[in-house]
C-alpha cells in the first residue's frame, strides 16, 4: 500500500535501530541527505510486556535532543523505530511509543518496524526479494510487495539458527567438550574461550545472569571464524550456520522471477569461513535467486522508511505487526 504524505514538506525525521547489540539513532531532514547519529552499546531492556517502552524512551530522549541541537532540525514530524523482537515482544511499544514520541519530540507519524523490515529496506529498498539479517540473532524476511514472509527470529533460546549467538554458543560448547574430554571438542576453541572469558568452569556463572547474554555469546563468533582455517570443528560450525542461513532465506524468498537475496548484519564481517559455504548453500537451495550486496544497514533502512513516509511514497506492505504506521494530528 502507498501511505499518503503529511501536508508539510522537508520533514525532520528520526530513525532508531534497537537490537541485541545496542541502540542506534539518526536525525535529519527528509530529502536533504545529511544525517547525524548516536549509538549506545547497551540493549533496550525486555520485561514482562516485552520490549520496555519506558527504557527505550529514557535512553532515546537525551540522544535525540543532542542530535537535534547538533543538526539544527527544528521539529521531528516522522519517526521510524526498528526493533529486534517487535513481532513477538512489541505489544508495549505499539501501545505506548507513538504517544511518547509525540509528547517528547512532536512526532506526528510513527512507524514501528521489526528489525528485519528495516534490515530488508536498508539492503534492498522497496523491491521484491529476500534478506537475512544476521547479527547477534538471525531472521529472514522476504516480500513480493503485497505481504511479508518471515522465518526464524525466535531469539537465542529458541532459534536464531546460524546467527552470531548461535555460532558463539556452538563454539563455546565445543570448548567445554574439549575441557571435559568429550567427543566433538576443540582445543583451539577452548584456548580462545579461556583467553576471552577466563577459566571455563566459571563461565556459566559469568554468562547466565547477564541480561545481554545473547550479545556475549555472539562476541565469540569471530573467534570461531578465526579458528576455522585450521580447526575442523570450527569449520563445521560455520558450515552448519551457512546451511541454516540458506534454509531461512529459501523459506521467505519469492518463488517467481530472479529475485535478489542479500545478507546483512555483523556476520558478514566473519568473511570467507562463513561466506564461502554460504554461497554454496544458497546456490543449492535458492537457484533462482541472485546474490547481491546489501545497499545499507538497518539504520539506513529506517531512514529510508521515514523519508518515504514523510514524502508519501511508502510502498512496503503495512501489516500492523511487522510494520505499522500511526498518525497523530
Amino acid at each position: 500500500m502507498t501511505v499518503p504524505a503529511d501536508p508539510e514538506r522537508r520533514h525532520g525525521i528520526l530513525a532508531v535501530d534497537s537490537g541485541g547489540s545496542g541502540l542506534r539513532v539518526a536525525v535529519g531532514t527528509a530529502g536533504a541527505g545529511a544525517l547525524a547519529g548516536r549509538s549506545s552499546p547497551v540493549p533496550v531492556r525486555t520485561g514482562e510486556r516485552g520490549i520496555d517502552p519506558g527504557d527505550l524512551m529514557d535512553r532515546l530522549v537525551p540522544m535525540v535532543r543532542a542530535l537535534t541541537a547538533e543538526t539544527g532540525v527544528a521539529g521531528l514530524t516522522t519517526a521510524v523505530v526498528g526493533a529486534a523482537g517487535l513481532a513477538t515482544l512489541g505489544d508495549g511499544l505499539r501501545a505506548e511509543l507513538p504517544d511518547a514520541l509525540t509528547r517528547a519530540f512532536g512526532v506526528r507519524t510513527t512507524a514501528l518496524a521489526a528489525d528485519a523490515v528495516t534490515a530488508y529496506t536498508g539492503a534492498l529498498g522497496a523491491r521484491p526479494g529476500a534478506v537475512v539479517a544476521a547479527g547477534t540473532g538471525l531472521i529472514a524476511i522476504g516480500t513480493d510487495l503485497t505481504g511479508w514472509q518471515r522465518a526464524d527470529g525466535w531469539g537465542h533460546l529458541l532459534g536464531d539458527c546460524g546467527g552470531g549467538a548461535w555460532i558463539g554458543r556452538a563454539g563455546l560448547e565445543a570448548a567445554l567438550r574439549a575441557h571435559d574430554g568429550r567427543p566433538g571438542g576443540s582445543a583451539r576453541l577452548l584456548a580462545r574461550a579461556e583467553e576471552r572469558f577466563g577459566p571455563v568452569p566459571g563461565l556459566p556463572g559469568r554468562l547466565y545472569p547477564r541480561p545481554d547474554r545473547a550479545a556475549v555469546l555472539a562476541s565469540f563468533a569471530p573467534d570461531v571464524a578465526a579458528c576455522a582455517a585450521h580447526d575442523p570443528v570450527a569449520s563445521d560450525i560455520l558450515r552448519a550456520a551457512a546451511g541454516h542461513i540458506a534454509e531461512s532465506a529459501a523459506a521467505v524468498c519469492p518463488p517467481d522471477g530472479n529475485p535478489p537475496f542479500a545478507l546483512t548484519g555483523g556476520l558478514v564481517g566473519l568473511g570467507e569461513p562463513l561466506l564461502v559455504p554460504l554461497a554454496e548453500e544458497v546456490a543449492r537451495l535458492l537457484p533462482h535467486a541472485r546474490r547481491v550486496e546489501a545497499e545499507g544497514d538497518p539504520l539506513h533502512g529506517g531512514v529510508r522508511i521515514a523519508a518515504d513516509l514523510a514524502e508519501g511514497r511508502l510502498a512496503l506492505p503495512v501489516d500492523g505487526l511487522l510494520l505499522s504506521v500511526t498518525r497523530r494530528t
